[in-house]
């Protein structure tokens, strides 16, 4: 079996094997191992309950008690084997309904869903407000994520570049639907939190009221435990708080989701700086049995460059974002020089123009399309007035006395190094040009600040200044000790830092109740089975991605209102209805092969299916051709494309999207469905040869034998 396939696929496979050998012979034997066979595949479908496991390991013992029969204890060591080696797989299986490796066909994971760093089952929660059941929505959400409204307005959205919609036209706007559904939910008063478990009477202490800690602090709290968070910070969020701005993030945003964590009994203490206020030591005599350090990467890198350290206006980016979250709204200058080109460079250059600022530049030492921060947001700082310096590399900050008067900069070439597919900025001979500043701001990255946790010294740091963990389970190298969020992942987004949370309470609550720690990363689970919203093709196809309506470019170059006003109910609930539910169909092209090769119709034209190399797709074309036969849905094994006569008509289906109509032809005679002309009409022509009845009515069947039968003419092979 190969190291990167299935073992629960490979294993179904194996017994297949042994079964179609012809060497298991004793009937005793083959039964076993067909009832074993039965349960393997009730995993790979997603039909399985919490007693599979203990039911196939009964039927083991079975034929480990038949040992007349030395084929069958071969089989029984390979399943047991299997068993033992890949347990975790096996159980995360039964208990996510999802494949990671996407062998098992039926459990094959949604793009969406899997490059969401917290595992959020993206198709299901879209669908449920696609139907206006916005609460619904989010219940699926804070499962995996209990700060819905924040991720709807600043996740980086790794689900929309995986989006299989995009290989049609553009993604599911996926993010901003999710900041609706919050939003809505709890303008109707239907946000609320989960039942909790019972008291497990037994504390936990979290170092960081940001996104990573918070969350594990939420799903703590519903596991039953006491959760008590300390924060240095005057108020909750960590960088969602005071390194996103307003105009991103509403305060009342985060106020909102964290008040919901406090109303699920988390205790919140603020201004209190561990190393400093508390230590170790303290919370150790509080009875606390565990501790997730969750502190952030508050510190800035340093530019290294000359005159960094001479000059006051040199000020941090996630400083300046710090003290304006604090109320400190005060221009640093008249002409900005933001250095860097991430979100946070960004933010810090619209943060600028807002304070006063007549002049902002950023300094970028690739081009555009290199820059790592959010394409929407480098437009809408260009909107605004944002000046990009691209190609420039600062190699001095240029003053008189104590006052800076211009960044003094190198132009960049891109070259690709030996080994790399990268381009790497190279200075060009002779280029310097100077940009005018009296205030330079770097945002060129942020570091572990690790001296409050200098005592302690069990602690394994790596190269990078961060906190070494095991990834599956965010453990650390000290006993009672788990970490999560930019302290171990660097500086990162807010989705990471959730799923880190999610895993970190996980393994928490594994370590106090003397369970064995995971040793793979966790496979997203699918949350719920929803009916598909059936949407007629040609909508399909027409409906586009909706524009996100933004806020005047005068208020927005002078106040800190939210730029972006989200969507009304109706253009939300149609972009819902773009989404192709990606888990269900996994494109495998099994009914356009069949449409194609076997029928030879060759009506559907799914260009998508190709993830990579996408051609044209037209939902629309397969009304054309079609002869709603049926073959497409017989041949798919997720029962994604889907056929059914209802009234008068035939329908065609792929995840509710509904590619043909066809008027159903009934009997003349009896009334019965034979079916639509068209495939009437092709049935006649494959089988022509056979003769017809020589009627001028429509007969079904029975009708057909019984006037042939009548007239001693031939029957069409209907």
């Amino acid at each position: 079996m190969s190291t990167n396939a299935c073992p629960v696929h490979g294993t179904i496979t194996e017994i297949k094997a042994s079964l179609e050998s012809g060497r298991i012979r004793h009937p005793k034997t083959r039964r076993i191992i067909d009832d074993i066979l039965n349960l393997f595949r009730d995993i790979a479908w997603g039909m399985a309950g919490s007693d599979h496991l203990a039911a196939i390991h009964s039927l083991l013992n079975e034929l480990e008690e038949n040992r007349a029969d030395p084929d069958g204890l071969e089989i029984r060591q390979t399943i047991g084997t299997a068993l033992d080696d890949h347990s975790e797989v096996f159980q995360s299986h039964i208990k996510t309904r999802n494949c990671a490796t996407g062998d098992c066909i039926k459990l094959t994971p949604a793009p969406c869903q899997m490059a969401c760093p917290a595992g959020i089952d993206v198709p299901t929660y879209v669908t449920l407000i696609g139907m206006g059941r916005d609460a619904e929505a989010i219940e699926v959400i804070r499962k995996d994520n209990p700060f819905p409204w924040v991720c709807g307005l600043v996740c980086t959205r790794p689900c929309e570049f995986m989006c299989v919609r995009g290989r049609i036209d553009k993604p599911v706007s996926i993010k901003f639907l999710k900041a609706f559904a919050a939003e809505k939910a709890l303008s109707d008063g239907q946000y609320q939190n989960p039942e909790k478990a019972p008291d497990k009477h037994q504390k936990v202490c979290i170092i960081g009221a940001g996104p990573g800690g918070m969350s594990a602090a939420y799903y703590l709290a519903l596991k039953g435990y006491a959760v008590k968070v300390i924060e240095a910070l005057p108020m909750a969020g960590g960088m969602t708080m005071v390194g996103i701005p307003r105009y991103r993030l509403p305060r009342e945003v985060i106020d909102r989701e964290v008040a919901m964590i406090e109303d699920l009994g988390v205790e919140f203490v603020y201004n209190t700086r561990f190393g400093h206020d508390v230590s170790f030591e303290d919370l150790k005599k509080e009875g606390f049995a565990a501790f997730l350090f969750a502190i952030g990467a508050h510190k800035a890198f340093k530019l290294n460059i000359s005159g960094e350290n001479k000059f006051p206006r040199v000020i941090d980016a996630i400083d300046l974002l710090k003290n304006v979250a604090l109320g400190h709204r005060r221009a640093p200058g008249k002409k900005a020089v933001i250095i860097g080109g991430g979100n946070v460079a960004v933010d810090a250059a619209r943060t600028c123009l807002r304070l006063g600022c007549k002049e902002v530049t950023i300094a970028y030492r690739r081009t555009r399309r290199e820059m790592p921060a959010d394409e929407e947001e480098v437009e809408q700082a260009e909107e605004e007035g944002v000046h990009l310096a691209l190609l420039s590399i600062p190699v001095e900050i240029k003053g008189n006395g104590d006052r800076i008067e211009a960044l003094h900069c190198l132009q960049a070439k891109l070259i690709k190094k030996k080994g790399s597919d990268r381009m790497y900025p190279t200075p060009i001979e002779g280029s310097d040009h100077d940009i005018k500043a009296d205030v330079v701001i770097p945002a060129i990255g942020q570091r572990v600040d690790q001296t409050c946790m200098e005592k302690l010294d069990e602690i394994e740091w790596t190269r990078r200044g961060t906190i070494d963990v095991n990834m599956a389970n965010m453990t650390t190298s000290q006993p009672d000790v788990f970490a999560v969020g930019d302290a171990v992942t660097g500086p990162a987004t807010v989705i990471e830092a959730i799923g880190g949370g999610k895993r970190a309470a996980n393994a928490i609550d594994r370590y106090l109740s003397g369970l064995p720690q995971p040793k793979m990363p966790p496979v997203p689970v699918r949350r719920a089975s929803t009916d598909f919203i059936e949407v007629p093709a040609v909508t399909k196809m027409t409906l586009k991605r909706p524009v996100m309506p933004l806020l005047n470019i005068e208020r927005r170059r002078t106040t800190y209102q939210q730029v972006e006003l989200g969507y009304s109910e109706n253009v939300a609930r149609e972009e819902a209805r773009r989404c192709l539910r990606c888990d269900i169909c996994r494109r495998c092209g099994d009914c356009v092969s069949v449409c194609r090769d076997k029928m030879k119709i060759d009506a559907l034209q799914m260009g998508y299916y190709d993830f990579d190399h996408p051609v044209e797709t037209d939902f629309r074309m397969t009304q054309e051709n079609c002869i709603a036969c049926g073959a497409c849905a017989e041949n798919c094994p997720n029962n994604a494309m889907q056929i059914e006569d209802r009234d008068d008509e035939r329908l065609l289906s792929l995840c509710g999207t509904v590619l043909n109509r066809q008027k159903l032809v009934r009997c003349s005679s009896c009334g019965a469905v034979i079916g639509p002309a068209r495939y009437l009409a092709y049935i006649d022509e494959r089988f022509k040869t056979h003769g017809q009845v020589a009627t001028e009515q429509t007969l079904c069947k029975v009708c057909a034998r019984r006037k042939g039968s009548q007239t001693g003419l031939p029957v069409s092979n209907i």
